[in-house]
């Protein structure tokens, strides 16, 4: 039973308790001390009385909100090749952005001595500073120890492994919780805050540079034992392949499905591409080989999906990145539902995600939030 004002917070910022009444019922505590509870937070600015409601019994009841505007978030979401940087409200709400082109070849700590000056300088601008925020978000495309919070052998980060990349950011904002994701996982969570929160289980497949997949059970990312869970893209496909990925490894799922791998094959065709987004662009462009190749690649990450599919037996299936496309969930749902047994997919739900670049964003948001206001951070910090 909830027992302290971060416990009847958690009620409200989950939607479980909108009223006073709500909370009296959901926790069973006497009016008293429901009503010392709910001061402490209104003091504290963490919620807000909302407009009032219907009258009941001759009293109108007035709503309590999560205050989404007591603090800002800041977050960057790491691409092999850019970072968005983001200032958001608590809800992930998007006040501020800038964009940052530093390929993460260069090293962890030229590319994060950059991110450092771009978030400081879109503080500046916006005539915030550290003590404004409640907390900091990073996301990379590669494995994230949960313990630790560092890159786990990332296969596409040369020399990223066991950085200490939030103390590195510490410098440049002192005081400022620092947390770190995979970027499937931060958008994942970022599509399960803006619309599948009534959903138990969500998978996002994220197809860009590499692939990988978020998965968000309950409300909460799984990462498995060591930050590797979802990692699909080095699962060996083609064993014959002579597709080399960048972990090493010939015929992974992404040197022969990826963003990365499309693009080489329209370059051999004579169509230049570099990047995911170059074949998106293609792709709006009407390029038929474009459109070819990329529901080609959709078929050989559909067959590693069936495989997801049977194995968690999600209500959602998700696809973002840069390669995400109508072209590519075709080529998805056509080995997906073929492969994987029926049961497992008749109430599947597989579709292009909704938030597009800023789901990363919107998931480290909710990540940070999550942290910085869990039960018994707020009773700590209300009891301090």
């Amino acid at each position: 039973m909830p027992t302290g004002p971060g416990d009847i917070l958690d009620l409200i910022r989950h939607g479980r308790a909108t009223t006073r009444g709500d909370v009296l019922e959901q926790t069973g505590l006497s009016r008293m001390t429901v009503a010392q509870r709910l001061d402490s937070l209104l003091a504290a600015g963490m919620i807000v009385e909302g407009q009032t409601g219907e009258a009941t019994g001759g009293r109108r009841r007035r709503s309590l909100v999560f205050n989404s505007a007591q603090s800002w978030v800041l977050a960057a979401a790491v691409d092999t090749t850019h970072t968005r940087i983001a200032v958001t409200d608590l809800h992930g709400r998007v006040l501020a952005e800038t964009e940052l082109d530093v390929p993460v070849e260069r090293g962890p700590s030229e590319v994060l001595d950059r991110i450092a000056t771009a978030m400081d300088t879109l503080l500046r601008k916006h005539d915030l500073t550290p003590e404004d925020l409640c907390g900091a978000g990073l996301s990379l495309p590669g494995p994230v120890d949960p313990e630790s919070g560092r890159p786990s052998q990332p296969p596409i980060l040369p020399g990223w492994d066991a950085y200490p990349v939030a103390e590195h950011l510490q410098a440049t904002l002192p005081g400022v919780p620092v947390l770190t994701a995979n970027d499937a996982d931060a958008a994942a969570l970022g599509e399960y805050a803006a619309g599948g929160s009534d959903t138990r289980s969500l998978v996002l497949v994220k197809v860009s540079t590499g692939i990988g997949t978020g998965i968000v059970i309950d409300g909460h990312s799984y990462t498995g034992a060591d930050g590797g869970a979802g990692d699909i893209g080095h699962v060996r496909v083609s064993p014959r392949s002579e597709a080399r990925c960048q972990c090493g490894m010939q015929g992974c799922l992404a040197a022969v499905a990826s963003g990365r791998a499309v693009a080489a094959e329209l370059t051999a065709l004579g169509i230049p591409a570099a990047s995911a987004r170059e074949v998106r662009e293609l792709l709006r462009a009407g390029n038929a080989d474009a459109a070819r190749l990329t529901q080609q690649a959709g078929r050989r990450i559909g067959e590693v999906m069936a495989t997801v599919v049977c194995l968690l037996n999600p209500e959602v299936v998700l696809i973002g990145g840069g390669l995400a496309s109508a072209p590519l969930v075709a080529g998805i749902r056509e080995t997906l539902y073929r492969l994987a047994l029926p049961r497992a997919t008749r109430h599947l739900d597989l579709r292009l995600g909704t938030l597009g670049e800023d789901a990363a964003v919107v998931g480290l948001a909710r990540l940070v939030v999550d942290h910085e206001f869990a039960p018994a951070a707020v009773n700590a910090k209300l009891r301090g």
